[in-house]
Parts: structure tokens; C-alpha cells; sequence
């Protein structure tokens, strides 16, 4: 099919799409909207380039369902503005209820504004309203929209502190949404102002928390933190991430200074339980040791074999306590009880040591049977009487008594004593001490031939009880230790054999089995056994040979060093610091046992007299330790009654608050009191700054209630003063009264709030004032027109006399104001004596001049000098008092009446532009 040629297919094409847009118009009265393709061809017409057709194709469509869907990014202006007139009822019937279907379909937030803006009916316009989200649109909307109702529902909508101040300055003639706007914005002000008191109220806490972890340690610092720990979890908002991770690092911080504390407290009572052990096996050895000087006291006599077991079990107990007094130093009272039993060992000793010197002098003088030399050797050995004699003494002793023997025979021994060791046996037999009961009974033996013959019969039968017992006790001790024998025996014999054993532990083996050997005594007593354990007991002595020196040297290693460890204690408490911490000495006092311990152990030669030097150095430190904490006790104590004398000073509560800081700055820098009186000082003057700071708190809570009280009170004088209004000048005094009030709530509390109300109030009160003077010169110029018969009474008059008629008096009445009757009264005396024609046009110009700068309104520019020249007069007249408008109109209207004579010509020139100047002035501003 050929293809027709363009100016053919332009020629026969329709007329809609002609490319005349006047003939495309002019087509569209043809299509009806009802066929369906003439209904497509007005839809292509609508999107058509030029906008007369566009209105022309937009105009037949009556449904807006269609031009709904018609819409897109690129619709056009026409488009909009047909959709707008269909949906708020300007053209069409379309029913209400099937645009609001509508009006939710639409995504236009311009189109949405224009039929909220425009709509015929309140639903309509608040359904369109509700499809808005933009705050400037509206802030449009609650500021322009027609309809209250929609004005206020849109204010509602409206958040922001920002959209809520223009609000607040744009709604002047809407006071409810005014209102609105102004309790929202200052309910958000209170809920940021409470938002920013709970977070500083947070921080506050958190940083308390986080000093609390950084002090040191003091008896309430738990009973602080679960304090702390309570004040963060009470708060009602929610902390943010760095806030609580600072918590926990502060919790966990104090959580360790409280574990650190109790790990502390649970080792002290578990160094104090130590201690109390080592006291406690330190009190057994004295026992022991005390027993066996007591059973040398109470035996027959004294022979070899029982000073050699004093010596052995002397240096075991020696061993072991200066072992304990390494780990504990010994208490005062054991250390007393120790030292009088060395003393009475060392006594003995050295009574044993003078017998043995003189044991061969002593035997010669008995085998000659010199009772002199006897008498003297004894002399010399000055025996203790408390002790019974070695054998070779008894006899001297015995020798020298038969030579003086008198007729009183043995009055030495008496029965007395006698019985009194009778029941001393029976108590050792009871508690199984059998070396000693033996010695004693076997004394007793001895002794009971040389009682009298009744006290022997009465003692006898006693006597043979107790040795019944004492055989069956003998007999008890070998059966028992007959088997123990033949055990230790083979147990030290597998131990010199094992290969396995380290040598410390073979070496602390080895000890126990000798001790349990020597424990035994006599009891169940065999040679062979003897033999094979002494045998046993070499080899082992042998194999540790070279464990021993390796110890010996290490033992002397740690003799020096705990003799450095002494020097350098006796140079601290040879030159103390007499402000010296007692906590740092206590830290050196730990420091210094923990490593006396580890510099253990030590040769036994001079264990313990460096034991002795190192528990005098503590009793020295212990001393300066205590007299500085009682030296803080006494400052302590100072600050306490300064802290109780604060509660009751006169000062405010902030101002002693503050010191009662300072004085707990300088409670914490001083340092702890004696354990005991530290808690009972820190109650007490914890307990007078808690009553301190309670005090600033109720100072604080009546502080800001009393602010709160005022700023209610300023509050609502603003409301009311904001719904007051002035009808008349004379209304003044209200304003005075409320300005008054106002300076009597003041000083207002600083803050927010505080500063929203003081420009709210000044606005407010410069408003007033401003309707007042308007009031004011209103009330002048309806007081001018009341006199306007008279001033044309004085016109008439000024005619007539300018005409050459004589010159007319105007009667006044005595109603009129002091300045106009002054004026009345020119303006009679000027016509009598009329000053030149053209002063009086200059008057008259310079006081219509004087009104145009009243009115704030335009002058010519031929009146601009005068203008100038009546701005400096007002300047100057402005320097000694400033006159009110209302003043300077009534001044400027009596020249006015005052002067004359007036020319009819010249006064209806210049009346026209003097009642216009007035009509300006006389206009009152809009209530606001």
C-alpha cells in the first residue's frame, strides 16, 4: 500500500489531532466523555502541549476517579487544578463520601494540601490532613486553614521545638491554636529539661560509682556500692551503651576491691588461725618440757641418762619453736613461760655440769671419810634443795647426816610430804606419765622405811595399790610397744632401701620414724632391734650427706638474707616518718614476714637468735604502727566533733556542706585508726555528714519547691494577662498591678523555662502597653472630634473677622480641658490683634507635618525640612522628660485649636490632610 504523502494525511486527519491547537479545541465539543474512544482521545487531549486544550479535555471529565488514575510524575498543572476543583466540590456532584475514598488513593502531597487548604467540607479537609506528613505543610495548614477544627488538628500533629515556636508566632488570631502550640512546646521543654535531669542524675551516679572504684578501702565501702549499684537501677531511663559499659568496668572495679577484701579478711583469719595453732603446739612443747623438769624434781635422783634426755628433748624443742616463731611470733605470755623453763634448764644444767667437775674431788673425800673436805665439796656444788641428788651426792649428803644425826632421828622427812606425793603418783598414773611415776615411786619405796612405824602401816597399802597399777602399766606400755618396735624397724629399713623418694621427703620421713623410736623410751626394749635400726638410720644419714651441705648452704643463704631483711627494718624504725601511713607500715610488716618466710629455713646454731632479733623488729614496728594509728585515732576523733559541732552551726546547709567535703578529704588523707576504733569513729562521723548533706537535700527540695511555687504563679499571671486585653486608656492600672506582681516573684530560677517566661512576659507586657498608648491617642483624637462644633465656631468666626467684620468672642463651657481652654482663649485674642496670613499657613503646615510623623506616614518633599526640624525639637524636647503619643497628640491638637485666624481657603486645603493623619492614628491593632 503506498504511503500517503504528510500534507494528505494532515489534510484528512481528525480534527483532535490537528496541528492547529485551536481547531484540537474546538474538536473537543464533539467527543462525548461517555463513548469510550471518544473518552480515550480526551484522555490523549489532556496530555496534550498546549494548556488551552489541555483545560478544554480536563473540562469534560466529571468523574475524578479517571483523572485519579491520569496522574504521574509528569501531570500538568491543568490536570491538578481539575482533579482539585472536582475533589473539594467547586465543580461536579461527585459525593462526599466517594472523594474521601478518593483523596486516600492520592500520593500528591501538594495536591492533598490544596484540597485540606480548600475543601468544602471539615471531613473532607481533615481526611486530606491526615495524608500529610511534612511539618511545614503543617504549620501551613494549622496557621492558614479556614476551618478551626482543621487548624488545631494539624497543631496537634505538630512536634518539633522549631515548627512549634513559628507556630506560636504565626497563630496571633487563633488563640486555641496559640495554645496548643505553646503547652506542647513547653511540655517538650519540661520533657527534655527532665530528660537532661535524669541523665545528669545518671552520669552523677555513674561517676560517684567510677570515684568509688578508684577509693581506697573502708568499712561502708560495700554497703556504698550496693548503695550506688541501687541509685543506677531505680533510674527510670534507659543508659546507653557507653554508660553501661562504664558501669560494669566501676561495678567490676569494686567487686574486686570487695573480693580483694574479703580474700584479705579470710586469710588474716586464716593467718590468725595458724597463729593460733602455733600457740597452741608451742603451749604443748612447754608442757613437755615442764613435765620432765618437773619429774626430775620429784624423782629419787638425778643420774646421766635423764640429763641427756633433757638435753635431747631441750633441742627438739628449741628446734621446733624457733621453726614456729619464724612462721608466728610467739605470745607474750608462752614466751615468758619458754624462757623460765630454759632458765630452770639452763639452772639444772649448769648444777649437773659443777657435779660432774667435782665428782672426783667429792668421791676422794668419802673413801677417806673427810668430813671437811665433804662439807666444803658440797659447799662448792651448791646443789639445788628443790632437786634430788645424783647418787654420789646422796651418798655425801647421806654421810654428813649420820655424823650429825641428834636424838630427832629423820625429823627431815615428814609424812606430810609424804602424802602429798602419794596422790602426786596417783595423778600421773591416771594420765599414763610412767617414767615420771616410776622415779616417784621408787623414791617413795625408799622413803617409806624411814617413816615412823604408824605412818608407814597407813601408807603401805596405798603404796602397794599404786605399784599394782604402775607394774600394769609397765607391762601395758612393752606389750604395746614391743610390736611398735618391730614396725619402725621395718619401716626404716624399706626407707633406706627405696630409691625412689626424693631427698627432702626421705629426710622428713627419717625424722618422724627416730622421734617415734626415741617416744617409745624403754618400753619393750631389745638390742638386736637397737641395732638394726640404728644401722638402718646410718645408711639413710649417709645417702643424704650431700643433700645436708647443699641444705646447710642454702640454710646459710637464708641467714643472710633475713639478717639484711633486719637491717633494713632497724634503719625504717630507727628514723621513722613521723607522718608516715600506718597502712604502708602495715604493708611493710606483711612484706617483711612474707619474706621472712620464704628465707627459710635457717642453720639451728642461730635460728633462734636472729628469730629473737626478728620478733623484737616486729614488736618495734607493731609499736610505731600502733602509736601512729592512734595518732590519726586522735585526729579522726578531732574531725568527728568538728563534723557533729557542723550540724548544729549557723551557716546554710550548702555552706556546710561543703566543709563537711573538706572535712571528709581530710578523713580519707589521714589514714586508718586502730581496727577496732576505725568503725566506731567512721560511724560516727559518717552518721553527722549524712545528717549534713540530708540537711542541704530538705534545703534544696524547699528551695526548688519554693521555685516551682513561682514559677506556677508567674505562669498563670502569664496566662492571664495574655487573655486580658485593654478597652480603654483608663485599664492602665491592671497592667501596673500585674507588672508589680510580677517583681515580686522574682528572682525566678534560672534555667529554660525561667527564660521562655521572662521574653513570653516581656512581649506580652509590650503588647499591652502598645494597645494602651493606641487607646490612648484614640481617646485624644474621639476627644478632638468632640470639639469639633467649637473649632467651627471659631472658623465661622475667623471668616467674618477676615472679611472685615468686627471681631466675635466664641463662648467655651467650662467642661473643656485646661490645655483647650488655654487654646479657646488664644484663638479669641488672635482675632482681635490677627498676626501675617503667611505665619499662620506655616503653622498650620508645620502642625500637619507633626501629625504625619505621629501617624508614621509619608511627607512631600517640599515638607521635609519641617520634618527634620520637628524631629530635632522632639529630640530635645525628649531630654528632660519623654512625652507619652497620646501627650504629644493632645499637645499637637490644642496648637492646632489655638491657632488663628484660619482662612477658609487655607483651612479646607489643609483639613483634608490633617482628618487623614487623625483617621491613622485613630486605627487600634488587632487584639492579640
Amino acid at each position: 500500500m503506498p504511503v500517503m504523502p504528510g500534507f494528505l494525511r494532515r489534510f484528512f486527519a481528525p480534527r483532535w489531532q490537528h496541528s492547529d491547537p485551536a481547531v484540537r479545541r474546538q474538536a473537543i465539543a464533539r467527543l462525548d466523555p461517555a463513548d469510550v474512544e471518544d473518552r480515550r482521545r480526551l484522555e490523549r487531549l489532556a496530555a496534550d502541549s498546549d494548556s488551552e486544550v489541555r483545560r478544554a479535555a480536563l473540562a469534560c471529565f466529571d468523574d475524578p476517579a479517571r483523572l485519579v488514575g491520569l496522574l504521574g510524575h509528569d501531570a500538568s498543572r491543568e490536570l491538578h487544578e481539575r482533579l482539585l476543583d472536582l475533589l473539594i466540590g467547586r465543580a461536579g456532584d461527585t459525593p462526599l463520601a466517594f472523594r474521601l475514598t478518593l483523596v486516600e488513593r492520592l500520593h500528591d502531597p501538594d495536591l492533598i494540601e490544596a484540597i485540606a487548604l480548600q475543601g468544602d467540607n471539615q471531613g473532607l479537609r481533615l481526611a486530606a490532613l491526615a495524608r500529610l506528613d511534612d511539618e511545614e505543610r503543617l504549620l501551613k495548614q494549622a496557621c492558614e486553614n479556614g476551618i478551626a477544627a482543621v487548624r488545631q488538628a494539624a497543631a496537634e500533629r505538630i512536634t518539633s521545638d522549631t515548627a512549634l515556636t513559628q507556630l506560636t508566632r504565626r497563630a496571633r488570631r487563633d488563640k486555641q491554636v496559640a495554645r496548643i502550640a505553646r503547652m506542647r512546646l513547653n511540655r517538650q521543654r519540661e520533657d527534655a529539661a527532665e530528660a537532661r535531669e535524669r541523665a545528669a542524675r545518671r552520669e552523677q551516679v555513674l561517676s560517684a560509682l567510677e570515684q568509688h572504684a578508684e577509693h581506697a578501702w573502708e568499712p561502708l565501702y560495700a554497703g556504698r556500692y550496693r548503695h550506688l549499684q541501687r541509685e543506677w537501677e531505680a533510674l527510670p531511663d534507659v543508659p546507653t551503651r557507653s554508660q553501661e559499659q562504664r558501669f560494669h568496668e566501676a561495678a567490676l572495679r569494686c567487686r574486686k576491691a570487695i573480693a580483694d577484701h574479703e580474700a584479705q579478711h579470710h586469710a588474716i583469719a586464716a593467718a590468725d588461725q595458724r597463729r593460733d595453732d602455733a600457740d597452741e603446739t608451742r603451749r604443748s612443747l612447754i608442757e613437755a618440757l615442764e613435765d620432765t623438769l618437773a619429774g626430775l624434781r620429784q624423782g629419787e635422783f638425778i643420774g646421766e641418762q635423764d640429763i641427756a634426755s633433757l638435753q635431747s628433748q631441750k633441742r627438739l624443742l628449741a628446734n621446733r619453736w624457733q621453726t614456729l616463731s619464724d612462721q608466728h611470733a610467739p605470745d607474750t605470755t608462752l614466751s615468758e613461760r619458754y624462757n623460765a623453763a630454759l632458765d630452770e634448764y639452763e639452772r639444772i644444767l649448769a648444777a649437773w655440769q659443777r657435779t660432774e667437775t667435782q665428782a672426783a674431788t667429792l668421791k676422794q673425800a668419802l673413801e677417806a671419810r673427810d668430813v671437811t673436805a665433804i662439807r666444803d665439796t658440797l659447799a662448792a656444788l651448791d646443789w639445788p634443795t628443790d632437786l634430788p641428788a645424783p647418787a654420789l651426792l646422796a651418798q655425801a649428803q647421806r654421810h654428813l647426816h649420820d655424823q650429825r644425826a641428834d636424838t630427832s632421828g629423820e625429823s627431815t622427812i615428814s609424812a606430810e610430804r609424804f602424802a602429798s606425793d602419794m596422790s602426786t603418783l596417783d595423778e600421773l598414773l591416771d594420765r599414763g606419765a610412767f617414767k615420771r611415776a616410776s622415779r616417784l615411786h621408787q623414791s617413795l619405796r625408799q622413803r617409806l622405811e624411814q617413816l615412823p612405824d604408824d605412818a608407814r602401816r597407813q601408807h603401805l597399802p596405798a603404796l602397794k595399790r599404786l605399784g599394782a597399777q604402775l607394774a600394769e602399766l609397765r607391762d601395758w606400755r612393752g606389750f604395746v610397744a614391743g610390736p611398735k618396735r618391730e614396725q619402725l624397724c621395718h619401716a626404716i629399713e624399706a626407707l633406706a632401701d627405696d630409691r625412689e623418694l626424693s631427698d627432702g621427703e626421705l629426710d622428713r620421713q627419717h625424722r618422724q620414724l627416730v622421734k617415734d623410736w626415741k617416744n617409745l623410751g624403754d618400753a619393750a626394749a631389745d638390742r638386736e632391734l637397737s641395732t638394726r635400726f640404728r644401722a638402718a638410720s646410718d645408711r639413710i644419714h649417709e645417702r643424704l650427706a650431700a643433700w645436708r651441705e647443699k641444705r646447710d648452704a642454702d640454710r646459710q643463704q637464708n641467714l643472710i638474707a633475713r639478717q639484711g631483711l633486719c637491717e633494713q627494718l632497724e634503719a625504717l624504725i630507727a628514723r621513722p616518718d613521723p607522718q608516715a601511713d600506718p597502712d604502708v607500715l602495715r604493708q611493710i610488716r606483711d612484706r617483711a614476714r612474707e619474706q621472712w618466710r620464704r628465707f627459710s629455713p635457717v642453720p639451728r646454731d642461730q635460728a633462734e637468735t636472729v628469730g629473737q632479733r626478728f620478733g623484737n623488729i616486729r614488736h618495734a614496728l607493731q609499736m610505731l604502727i600502733d602509736q601512729r594509728a592512734q595518732e590519726i585515732a586522735a585526729s579522726k576523733r578531732e574531725l568527728v566533733e568538728q563534723a557533729q559541732a557542723l550540724q548544729n552551726d549557723d551557716g546554710s546547709a550548702s555552706q556546710r556542706a561543703e566543709r563537711a567535703k573538706e572535712l571528709q578529704r581530710r578523713w580519707r588523707e589521714l589514714g586508718r585508726a586502730p581496727k577496732g576504733e576505725e568503725q566506731a569513729l567512721w560511724r560516727a562521723f559518717r552518721g553527722a555528714c549524712d545528717n549534713i548533706f540530708a540537711a542541704r537535700e530538705n534545703e534544696r527540695d524547699d528551695r526548688s519547691q519554693r521555685a516551682r511555687e513561682r514559677l506556677d504563679a508567674m505562669q498563670t499571671l502569664i496566662e492571664r494577662l495574655d487573655a486580658w486585653q485593654p478597652e480603654s486608656n483608663h485599664d492602665a492600672s491592671i497592667l501596673d498591678t500585674a507588672i508589680a506582681e510580677a517583681e515580686e516573684l522574682e528572682p525566678l530560677p534560672q534555667g529554660r523555662r525561667s527564660e521562655g517566661m521572662r521574653r513570653r512576659w516581656s512581649g506580652i507586657v509590650r503588647a499591652r502597653r502598645e494597645r494602651l498608648s493606641r487607646l490612648a491617642v484614640s481617646e485624644a483624637i474621639h476627644g478632638w472630634q468632640a470639639l469639633r462644633p467649637l473649632l467651627d465656631a471659631h472658623l465661622q468666626a475667623d471668616a467674618k473677622a477676615l472679611a472685615g467684620e468686627p471681631a466675635e468672642e466664641v463662648e467655651g463651657h467650662d467642661s473643656l480641658a485646661t490645655d483647650i481652654q488655654r487654646a479657646h482663649r488664644q484663638r479669641n485674642a488672635l482675632r482681635r490683634d490677627p498676626p501675617e496670613a503667611g505665619q499662620v499657613a506655616d503653622r498650620l503646615a508645620r502642625l500637619r507635618v507633626h501629625l504625619a510623623l505621629l501617624a508614621g506616614s509619608q511627607v512631600s518633599r517640599d515638607d521635609e525640612p519641617l520634618r527634620l526640624a520637628i524631629q530635632v525639637e522632639r529630640l530635645n524636647e525628649g531630654l528632660g522628660r519623654e512625652q507619652s503619643r497620646a501627650e504629644e497628640l493632645h499637645g499637637v491638637l490644642a496648637e492646632i485649636f489655638a491657632t488663628g485666624p484660619v482662612p477658609p481657603e487655607l483651612w479646607r486645603r489643609e483639613v483634608g490632610e490633617l482628618d487623614l493623619q487623625l483617621s491613622r492614628l485613630a486605627e487600634l491593632p488587632p487584639p492579640t
